[in-house]
């Protein structure tokens, strides 16, 4: 017997089995079959520990068979930790739309996004929309980009202006609080009103990431007990320092992998 994974599940077979006949066998209306990485349109015989993937285009896998896909290529024990976290984030600009996606495909369970704002051309340099979402809510926007990457997962979208009268509502009922705004006073505001509010919960915030200074440069800071700051905290947007994808990319990403190490219990508390 030999051992295949096929959409990253072990099945055993008979020595000499073929690629076809696993097709025909697991998923016989596959019109893609890729084999160790490589899209293939003949039969061969597979050998032990050979990878296959079976796709029908144009099918959305499963809530069962995409968790398995998510559980094969995270470390054992990742998968089941992420799905039960709890995450808002508080601005869906350059920071919040990228640190999203990446929650998204981590498959973070819960994600509140919280903005009021619309996506206008400009937000196009660094920002996860699309062309054919201009004047769309940014809410409504990015909910339905989340949908085509994990359907599986709740996304609660609140199409708001975040305020000192509000932050107890929108963030009373989760596990991490990301601050994604771009203006410097209502990121103080955010993180202060976090700080008295729930001085027991994890806020991961930014500050200095414009321009395209040297990325070696953004660090990562704690504040308290409960405060973590990405940035450089130099370089905020100002004229001639604009916020720019690449740079904006680093530091939201940064800010996720916090997110994630926080939910997987590696942030030293």
């Amino acid at each position: 017997m030999i051992k295949v994974f096929v959409n990253e599940r072990v099945y055993e077979f008979k020595e000499g089995v073929t690629l076809y006949q696993v097709k025909n066998l697991i998923k016989p209306d596959a019109d893609v079959l890729i084999y160790n990485g490589h899209i293939v349109n003949y039969d061969l015989v597979l050998q032990d520990s050979d990878r296959v993937v079976l796709i029908k285009r144009g099918e959305k896998p499963s809530k069962d068979e995409l968790e398995a896909l998510m559980m094969a290529r995270h470390t054992p024990g990742v998968h089941e930790k992420l799905k039960k976290g709890r995450v808002a984030i508080a601005g869906l600009g350059g920071l919040g739309s990228n640190i999203a996606v990446s929650l998204a495909r981590m498959g973070v369970g819960f994600l509140r996004l919280i903005d009021f704002d619309v996506v206008e051309p400009s937000n196009l340099n660094r920002q996860y929309y699309f062309i054919d979402q201009l004047g769309m809510k940014k809410t409504e926007a990015l909910h339905s980009t989340l949908l085509r990457i994990n359907p599986y997962i709740t996304y609660d979208m609140v199409d708001v202006l975040i305020d000192e009268n509000n932050i107890k509502d929108l963030f009373d009922d989760v596990d991490v609080i990301v601050e994604a705004f771009d203006k410097a006073e209502t990121k103080a505001m955010l993180i202060k009103r976090c700080m008295q509010i729930f001085p027991e919960k994890v806020v991961i915030g930014a500050s200095g990431v414009a321009g395209v200074h040297d990325t070696s440069l953004l660090r990562i800071e704690r504040i308290g007990k409960n405060v973590y700051i990405v940035g450089d905290f130099v370089n905020e947007a100002r004229p001639g320092e604009g916020l720019m994808a690449t740079r904006v990319a680093v530091a939201a990403n940064m800010q996720a992998n916090l997110v994630v190490r926080y939910l997987l219990g590696l942030l030293k508390q």
